[in-house]
């Protein structure tokens, strides 16, 4: 357990030594206090991160190109990262060496290491050259290949349930006691480009976000009636509150949402958006628990006007005791080359947030 003496900071601890560049993805060990940043310069950092939520860089290694995700071994041991060089390595905490252990004929976006049925500790990867792939460490070839109907965008795998969401805003659901077939394909319930997708830890559900501030929650065993969407990451804007406002009552700004997060324990989740605010949610009693709005996070101030939005939020992590979350602010490329900070300037940050119980804890079911 961490020390009370976390509680003790006003506001949110930034992590020392960020990257120079945007971060793709962050990733807490499941057994320590060990976080992983990957990063668009090539390179994952791990860095200690005390009771205290102080922080110290602890290894790096670097791929070929910029890296686009993390997973862990459930031991703990192992880091595996998946970048634009087509090559997911995996890192041995223990030797601090990094080996190649897959590869597509595309950057790989997406990487997972999940129990397979039958055939124990899987490597499971998705790339843009529109293929899944299982591997077996032991093996320099993929044990299976899924084709994919388009490049995979996101991947999340929980108990049995793996689910990849493809840039055609398809939805595949695999079901892992048979893994080479894809369970069910559906259109996303959601308009618009899919961003992130993330499973329940329960494995019966899965969360879906997306460009246009919204996230669905999809059960893909045939309930449908527990299927349901939701707005957020989204701000009024009155007419006439200043110059330049539409005329059209009911307009609103509208934020990708970037990153879902699960807690392991409370099943209750947080969404990140290109806002630049945190907001935690229970998707089961269909509740908002607690929001940190730009304001909160030192990122802006959406009540003024015109509204300052903060720097995006585009990765979260909670840590394995989950008393920590991290949140990672950069640059998202929602506003494409004209959004890129001026040379010189980092606006990258990592932050870790001392968690409360009553932001993360389900609500008490309904008498």
């Amino acid at each position: 357990m961490l020390s009370s003496a976390f509680r003790a900071p006003a506001k949110d601890i930034e992590l020392t030594s960020p990257p120079p560049d945007s971060v793709s993805a962050l990733a807490f060990s499941p057994t320590a206090d060990i976080l992983a940043v990957a990063s668009w310069d090539n390179n994952v950092r791990l860095y200690d991160v005390n009771s205290q939520g102080q922080s110290q860089g602890k290894a790096m290694y670097s791929h070929q190109a910029p890296i686009l995700d993390l997973a862990w071994s459930k031991d703990g041991q192992f880091l595996f990262s998946a970048g634009c060089d087509n090559t997911a390595q995996m890192y041995n905490i223990q030797t601090q060496q990094a080996q190649q252990v897959a590869q597509h004929d595309a950057p790989i976006k997406c990487i997972e290491y999940a129990e397979v049925p039958g055939s124990g500790p899987v490597l499971i990867t998705a790339g843009w050259d529109k293929k899944l792939k299982y591997w077996d460490l032991r093996s320099p070839n993929p044990i299976a290949t899924l084709d994919l109907s388009d490049r995979a965008y996101s991947m999340d795998v929980a108990q049995s349930l793996l689910v990849v969401a493809t840039g055609d805003r398809q939805i595949h659901v695999v079901n892992l006691s048979s893994p080479t077939t894809i369970f069910k394909s559906i259109e996303s319930p959601l308009k618009w480009q899919t961003r992130v997708v993330k499973c329940f830890p329960t494995g019966d559900a899965y969360a879906i976000g997306s460009v246009e501030g919204r996230v669905a929650i999809q059960y893909p065993g045939g309930d449908e009636k527990k299927n349901y969407s939701f707005k957020c990451h989204r701000y009024d804007i009155p007419t006439g509150t200043m110059p330049g406002t539409p005329s059209v009552s009911g307009s609103q700004h509208v934020f990708a949402i970037n990153t879902i997060t699960f807690h392991k324990t409370q099943y209750t989740f947080c969404t990140g958006g290109s806002d630049g605010s945190l907001t935690f949610w229970d998707g089961v009693a269909r509740t908002k628990l607690k929001t940190f709005s730009c304001k909160d996070l030192s990122n802006g101030d959406t009540d003024a006007r015109p509204p300052q939005f903060g720097t995006p939020i585009v990765a979260t992590s909670f840590n394995h005791t989950h008393e920590i979350i991290a949140y990672a602010f950069s640059y998202d490329w929602s506003k494409g080359h004209g959004g890129v900070p001026p040379a010189g300037s980092n606006i990258t940050k990592v932050m870790l947030h001392p968690v409360k119980p009553e932001e993360v804890n389900k609500k008490p079911p309904k008498r």
